[in-house]
């Protein structure tokens, strides 16, 4: 769900996520991403450039996403506020 919640700001490349994800490795988010491709979520799309460019995006399932993910974006800070002092 981190990695669609930062593809509903629009088309990322690799290193982005990498950034956007903490803590992620190169590997975990390689398997994650390619998950969510076989689960028709998120299209990768590799442009003819030297050096290659690759692009995630979501397709029109994965954006159905979007209340759930603004969901528990609120239920989050929700909770947050509640711990505080």
């Amino acid at each position: 769900m981190l990695i669609v919640s930062f593809l509903l700001e629009g088309p990322k490349r690799f290193n982005e996520l990498r950034r956007d994800v903490p803590n992620i490795s190169q590997r975990m988010l390689t398997l994650d991403l390619r998950a969510l491709e076989e689960a028709g979520l998120i299209q990768r799309t590799v442009f003819a450039e030297v050096p290659v460019k690759v692009e995630y995006r979501l397709t029109d399932d994965g954006q159905r996403l979007r209340p759930v993910i603004h969901a528990l974006r609120e239920f989050g800070l929700w909770l947050k506020e509640r711990d505080r002092p």
